[in-house]
């Protein structure tokens, strides 16, 4: 960890904007894990844009489906419990962008590309995902977890 001097103001928000996150990622997972017959398989089917093809394929093949929900829900999970306690953050940080990422890309922002899947609003090419994925960014280079959080105790620095 790289060291970093933020003033109170910063690392308050700093630290408000990763449990913020951390509590949403948290809650959709445990949504999906108390539904018992929630599954990934309409949204991968719906998928639009180039990696479509992909997407389907994950959402076509029930053993490969299975495996796509155990990673999501417990992904969702991990990471939000992670960021919410500060506890390893920067390695939930990374796995939540490449989820954010995934789903940006199953479903992508561009004119044209019509989801049977209820929005809100109108989105072109940055949507609510995406902007989650540059707050994300921005706690990546703005780390807080080791002023606030468990990582403080794990990644002591000697005082110098």
């Amino acid at each position: 960890m790289r060291n970093t001097s933020y003033s109170n103001f910063q690392l308050l928000w700093l630290v408000v904007l990763r449990v913020a996150i951390g509590w949403h990622f948290l809650y959709e997972g445990l949504v999906k894990l108390s539904d018992p017959v929630w599954t990934s398989y309409g949204y991968l089917m719906d998928s639009k844009g180039f990696l479509q093809g992909f997407f389907q394929f994950l959402g076509r093949s029930p053993e490969i489906l299975n495996v796509v929900d155990f990673l999501n829900i417990w992904g969702l999970i991990l990471i939000g419990v992670s960021l919410i306690l500060g506890l390893f953050s920067r390695i939930a940080i990374i796995g939540a962008i490449a989820l954010l990422s995934l789903y940006y890309l199953s479903h992508p922002a561009i004119i044209g590309l019509q989801s049977s899947l209820s929005t809100e609003g109108s989105y072109f090419i940055i949507n609510k995902t995406l902007i989650e994925l540059f707050a994300l960014m921005v706690l990546f280079v703005f780390p807080n977890s080791t002023k606030i959080g468990i990582d403080r105790l794990i990644f002591k620095k000697t005082e110098q």
